[in-house]
């Protein structure tokens, strides 16, 4: 495997799979909309496989790659699921294989145009692609929202790796090759209480960067804060906006 390829998430790879949000079923659906096959799917950079598993529910047969073992060894389970570890810029998948590919909160991470000549090649024509992520947590408590953004552009910010500029961007910084459709944008709607927040930040790449760095978790002061100024038993109304791309592979 490449030395260039980057495995951020294996080192946490069960926290990743226990608090990191689902996307919403009105996201499968728009893009299910324009794919005319259901025999195979493709999910790359599937990390705990939960676009993949939706995925599975639609196709005949599903493939998912990554490059963290533990991730895939964490990862939704399926009997028309099957995973592969391999760098998604270099697939061992025939050509024309695909009716539709997925990269969920995954193609920031890959080398652009290796990435998507490989998911030409192995795309059907007129399959699908669709890439998405989300963007930084939103609550229906604007102090909080305060809170989390100062953490987020203030404290971690500089520990993230370059690649998350594109997520900041909403992808609008990503080279697209393909015919595009236009999309709605979505969200998911979620209830957590403080320790799923805590978890879910703790999943952050950059938060482990900066313990890596520091020897020290910056959530723990982050959260000491948010319970003085918050009920410690408070529901927080959570949103995730998430944003797309979406299009044609053409042949």
């Amino acid at each position: 495997m490449s030395n260039s390829v980057k495995d951020l998430f294996s080192a946490h790879a069960d926290i990743y799979a226990r608090f990191r949000p689902l996307y919403p079923k009105e996201l499968y659906e728009f893009v299910l909309q324009y794919v005319a096959g259901r025999n195979s799917a493709l999910d790359c950079g599937t990390g705990n496989g939960q676009c993949a598993g939706v995925l599975a529910e639609y196709f005949h047969e599903v493939r998912a790659t990554d490059i963290s073992e533990k991730q895939i060894a964490n990862a939704v389970k399926k009997p028309n699921l099957h995973y592969a570890i391999c760098e998604a810029e270099k697939t061992l998948f025939a050509d024309n294989s695909f009716d539709l590919i997925t990269c969920a909160t995954a193609v920031h991470w890959f080398h652009f145009d290796e990435f998507f000549s490989e998911m030409k090649r192995i795309a059907k024509n007129n399959a699908v692609f669709a890439c998405w992520a989300y963007s930084v947590l939103r609550f229906d408590q604007p102090r909080l929202n305060e809170i989390i953004d100062e953490f987020y552009w203030k404290k971690i910010h500089e520990y993230w790796d370059p690649e998350r500029s594109h997520v900041d961007a909403r992808y609008d910084t990503i080279p697209f090759p393909f015919e595009e459709i236009s999309n709605p944008g979505f969200a998911t709607l979620l209830d957590w209480d403080l320790e799923t927040l805590e978890g879910y930040l703790n999943t952050w790449s950059a938060v482990q960067h900066y313990v890596k760095k520091n020897n020290i978790n910056p959530v723990s002061d982050l959260m000491e804060k948010i319970r003085t100024e918050f009920d410690r038993d408070i529901q927080l109304n959570v949103t995730f906006p998430i944003f797309m791309r979406i299009g044609i592979i053409k042949k």
